[in-house]
């Protein structure tokens, strides 16, 4: 068990912040007493954390400070750069620490540790490492005020999250960023229990080959073409890690959602807000959006005293952390976001309840409108001021604020063939990391798609007037499919007028606002999962999560269905199998697809939506 729970941070192993980086070693901040220390845990174990405190320091200080499994060696230094600048300026003391068992720091590393038995005394996980630390930081930081705040991103972000569930009364205030929530439901390995092929067997590969990162060798330069030759999932141990890596082994072992997955959920543990909360999360974050989404969302249900807060920007995973935020990709924002959040959000947040600077955070959520490009600020999220809004899928690829007349056909058809699986991003697929590609794929033009016999498009006339979504982003699908299993792959895309005087190279632009799998054993129960029976109508809720986007007057929005996403996604056998991890090549075979939009089965987009108003 030990074992299999390490595979939550296998993927988070590259998911750290995404601060700039240099080759060269940083020289030591000058502006720092720099100080290296083992602190010993309850149990005795000793971990290795750096403390800065600052030369000039004209007033007791409050202690910032990050866990990581990723070396602290440089971070400090690389981190006042950008990522800290602001909070180094406004004057703090900082710690780093290694978690126990990594780099440094003694003991044993176990990933995503479970909550320890608080009946025991003794034991030990990673909140009572965080409590120990404060304790000694408290007692061996020279003018420290008695305020500690915490904050991180991806896995840091992770630890964040669960000091702030049973936190040291000097823990004052934590932002976690980008933190995985539920592995099986919508972060990095799965999302609705669809498997992510390419990024799951690349960190297996990277993470547990050797001591060191590994890159795996892959023998074409197009990675599509790599998985499409590699075949069905039982191949990968049959041809490549003969059994020995022991996170594809539970994957392998946990197709659905059992209690191996839910013991690894912070889900459950999210009942009440303990500490002021800092949640940030990304548009465009190719790894670990929904994880701090939820978090916010299960925490605000217990907000009695408003102090749990939400900011949501233009970027990718950990794109707010360093860099101007001004763009991504070829989309540009107007503006320079992430400078934006680390001076105007993160640094007075953490100012205001650690060191009674300033003021309460304005607004409960602080949520960036792509379209428009602009910050807004709301009173609570969704908006309460938000109402639905449905476009109805019509024939020949329309899509339309009114339902499906009585005289309109019932169907459009398409043939998946798994040997002949839709990309996910342009080809050639080159490897996650180190590929530029994998931080920018989800602004990338959609274009590529668009017009395959295998997609279908439904996309509205030019608006008339803006549409803004503010809030959930739902489609309800009717489909059926000639296999006993089948995936259904949505995507939401704001399509550019085909002459955009503003920036004429984003002429025709395809831009993915949201998109998603599901996969029909699943429908019913992910627990339980069951075959579907050929040529029954079916209805799949296809949740995009929430978004913030204004369509533009003259603009189109488009929804594509599809059925495979790869190799983002693990291609379906859509024949049912048990365990698709232990399928066979000859368990794949092509199937029709059908997509109703009839007056009984109306097919359509479901929006939360603001009133209309200029921008």
């Amino acid at each position: 068990m030990r074992q299999a729970i390490r595979l939550f941070c296998l993927a988070s192993v590259l998911l750290l912040a995404q601060v700039p980086l240099t080759a060269q070693q940083p020289k030591p901040d000058p502006r720092f007493d720099r100080t290296e220390a083992m602190i010993p845990m309850r149990d005795g174990t000793k971990l290795y954390t750096l403390v800065y405190v600052p030369k000039q320091a004209k007033e007791p200080l409050p202690i910032i400070m990050l866990r990581t499994p990723y070396g602290i060696d440089d971070r400090a230094e690389r981190s006042f750069k950008e990522y800290f600048k602001d909070l180094v300026d406004d004057g703090y003391a900082f710690a780093f620490q290694d978690i126990r068992g990594r780099f440094k720091s003694e003991g044993t590393f176990v990933m995503t540790r479970p909550a320890r038995d608080l009946k025991d005394p003794k034991a030990i996980d990673e909140a009572s490492d965080t409590n120990d630390t404060i304790d000694w930081l408290l007692k061996n930081v020279k003018g420290n005020n008695g305020r500690v705040g915490m904050l991180g991103v991806s896995y840091p972000g992770w630890l964040t999250a669960v000091a702030m569930l049973d936190p040291h009364p000097a823990l004052k205030a934590v932002s976690p960023q980008a933190s995985p929530v539920d592995m099986f439901l919508g972060d990095d390995f799965h999302h609705n229990g669809a498997f992510r092929l390419s990024y799951g067997f690349e960190y297996v590969a990277q993470m547990e080959t050797d001591k060191v990162n590994s890159r795996f060798a892959f023998d074409r330069h197009d990675t599509y073409e790599w998985y499409l030759k590699l075949g069905a999932l039982s191949n990968v141990n049959k041809l490549h890690f003969k059994n020995k890596l022991p996170t594809w082994n539970d994957f392998v072992a946990h197709p659905n959602y059992d209690d191996f997955w839910k013991k690894l959920s912070l889900e459950p543990q999210l009942t009440k807000v303990t500490v002021p909360t800092l949640n940030v999360a990304g548009w465009f974050d190719q790894e670990d959006f929904r994880g701090p989404l939820r978090i916010y969302e299960l925490l605000e249900k217990h907000d009695k005293t408003n102090q749990n807060f939400l900011v949501v920007g233009p970027w990718n995973h950990g794109g707010w952390g360093g860099g101007k935020g001004d763009k991504l990709g070829r989309v540009s924002f107007m503006s320079d976001t992430g400078a934006y959040f680390r001076e105007k959000v993160q640094a007075p947040f953490f100012a205001y309840y650690l060191k009674d600077k300033g003021t309460a955070p304005s607004a409960e959520a602080k949520m960036f409108q792509t379209g428009s490009n602009t910050w807004e600020s709301y009173d609570a999220w969704p908006p309460k001021t938000a109402v639905k809004r449905e476009l109805y899928f019509h024939p020949k690829g329309k899509l339309a604020f009114s339902p499906p007349a009585d005289t309109e056909q019932a169907s459009d058809e398409y043939t998946s063939d798994p040997a002949n699986p839709v990309p996910y991003r342009p080809r050639p697929v080159r490897p996650t990391y180190p590929g530029p590609e994998w931080q920018v794929w989800m602004v990338q033009d959609q274009r590529f798609t668009h017009g395959r016999p295998d997609v279908l498009s439904y996309e509205t006339e030019p608006l008339t007037e803006d549409v803004i979504v503010a809030g959930s982003m739902k489609v309800r699908l009717f489909a059926a499919t000639s296999g006993t299993d089948a995936d259904w792959i949505v995507r939401l895309i704001d399509v550019y007028p085909q002459e955009y005087a503003k920036e004429p190279e984003m002429s025709g632009f395809q831009l993915l606002i949201a998109g998603e799998p599901v996969r029909a054993r699943f429908r019913k129960s992910m627990e339980k999962p069951e075959p579907v029976k050929p040529g029954q109508v079916e209805e799949y809720t296809i949740d995009l999560n929430w978004g913030h986007h204004r369509f533009r007057k003259g603009h189109k929005i488009m929804v594509q269905v599809s059925s495979s996403w790869f190799p983002l996604i693990d291609r379906n056998p859509q024949k049912y199998v048990p365990n698709i991890f232990e399928a066979v090549d000859a368990d794949f075979q092509k199937a029709q697809q059908q997509v109703f939009r009839s007056p009984k089965f109306q097919s359509r987009l479901v929006l939360d939506t603001l009133p209309n108003a200029p921008k």
